[in-house]
């Protein structure tokens, strides 16, 4: 009787892993692999090394991407696609937001900024009235 319920106890532990590990990622790959099939001339997409660009030839193994305005183009494999668009990270908008929300302190320091700031400011002023 022992044995059978350590039998049971290992098909259900493995029933869960099968489920809440194995099966999502399966499901990942095949999303993934999809949205590289599904590619088209004029989307934009992040490769996996963080390179943003539009899609200007797609061939059956690699794309040809345009990386900026002045037309710099690369040839990438199509595994190297991360996601369609640009991606941002978590850690930039919550420290941007962190930025847009100063301390009580920092908000008193902030309305007068300091003489060397105005000072500088006056310059640029200068030299872009002289330009």
């Amino acid at each position: 009787m022992e044995g059978a319920s350590s039998l049971i106890m290992l098909v259900i532990v493995v029933a869960v892993f099968y489920f809440m590990l194995i099966r999502p990622e399966n499901k990942r790959k095949k999303q993934a692999e999809a949205m590289r099939n599904s590619l088209k001339k004029g989307d934009v997409i992040t490769t996996i090394g963080g390179i943003v660009g539009k899609v200007v030839t797609v061939k059956p193994d690699t794309i040809v991407i345009e990386t900026s305005d002045d037309r710099v183009r690369m040839e990438l494999t199509k595994w190297a696609v991360s996601t369609t668009g640009v991606q941002s990270s978590d850690t930039q908008t919550s420290k941007k937001k962190e930025e847009e929300k100063p301390a009580e302190d920092d908000a008193e320091k902030a309305e007068e900024p300091a003489p060397a700031i105005q000072e500088t400011e006056a310059a640029e002023a200068d030299a872009e009235k002289k330009d």
